[in-house]
């Protein structure tokens, strides 16, 4: 059997109609010559969607003319958008959340988006509309070769979990940048986390999702896991680990140098983030769409589940 450091996994389609160049060996692809509207042809789409699924995450670069309306019309060619479920949309737009990185925050720690809810978002496409002349580029990794590079006792073992993801959690260690914060800082902290948290969700999730496309089976983690079901938060903690560090290998990640008027496309299904903090008191300011998802089937073909939803000012301490 051909093991995966033997292959090529994030090889182009050949029959694809679009230019695709890929950026890393596992995930990650350029597509060239499109100009992107909610006005493309139905061929054009699919092939987008294709490689999608194909590359996990593709980039376009110079996409200027892309201002709100046009982002979320873009957005809908592949579903319906949705708003983020707690944090207000951008000004002036129906469905956009803004990601406006003042003192240097970003959500400087490995995620896929909201997948404290059960169907969490299909995929995400993020604008830069300002970036930092240096730092501040984004990581993405692949679930799918993640899976596939597991020792097989790990995989058996993953095959069996569920976790609980919810968005209830300590905000300053996902968002903070600094061992010293100030005052104004920390009070952005717990202003940004009241927020985030207004409506505390709790969704159970298998470990090992099964891509309603492509049919291949993906690690379901990221920062919104609290805990294993049946396993307490020590081992939780331990176990979770040693899963993550085999999604973020090297091998399975690409990185974006951004550029003003660049758009990342992301399967939110086959993928985890990260922004890299690294910019300082520069801006960095961006703009996402996600597009509404499917509620998550294990290998089991069990369905994912919402454990909780309550307003905060109602919710137990934790």
């Amino acid at each position: 059997m051909t093991s995966i450091v033997e292959t090529y996994p994030n090889a182009k389609d050949p029959s694809s109609p679009l230019e695709i160049h890929p950026v890393g060996g596992r995930i990650g692809a350029e597509i060239r010559g499109v100009r992107l509207s909610g006005d493309l042809d139905a061929g054009t789409v699919q092939a987008i969607e294709a490689a999608l699924v194909r590359h996990k995450v593709v980039f376009f670069r110079g996409q200027h003319h892309l201002d709100d309306a046009g982002h979320e019309a873009f957005a809908a060619l592949f579903g319906a958008p949705v708003a983020h479920p707690t944090v207000p949309v951008a000004d002036g737009s129906d469905s956009l959340l803004e990601l406006d990185s003042k003192d240097g925050y970003a959500a400087s720690s490995w995620h896929t988006d909201v997948t404290f809810v059960d169907a969490y978002p299909k995929g995400s496409i993020l604008r830069a509309l300002a970036v930092p002349e240096a730092g501040g580029d984004t990581l993405w990794a692949n679930l799918e070769t993640a899976y596939e590079g597991l020792p097989e006792p790990l995989r058996q073992l993953a095959n069996n979990l569920w976790a609980v993801h919810t968005n209830e959690y300590d905000y300053a260690q996902i968002v903070g940048n600094s061992a010293n914060p100030s005052a104004a800082q920390i009070e952005r902290q717990k202003q940004h986390q009241q927020v985030f948290a207004a409506t505390v969700y709790e969704t159970e999730h298998p470990v090992v999702r099964v891509h309603p496309v492509s049919g291949q089976r993906t690690l379901l983690l990221g920062h919104f896991v609290r805990n294993f079901v049946g396993l307490n938060g020590a081992d939780s903690a331990r176990l979770y680990g040693i899963l993550q560090d085999h999604i973020t290998k090297p091998e399975n990640t690409v990185r974006w140098r951004w550029e003003a008027g660049d758009v990342a496309f992301w399967d939110n299904r086959a993928t985890q983030h990260r922004a890299i903090s690294d910019f300082g008191l520069q801006r960095r300011t961006l703009r996402r769409a996600t597009v509404h998802g499917e509620v998550p089937v294990g290998i089991d073909g069990r369905n994912s589940r919402t454990v909780r939803k309550e307003k905060k000012s109602e919710a137990q301490p934790a």
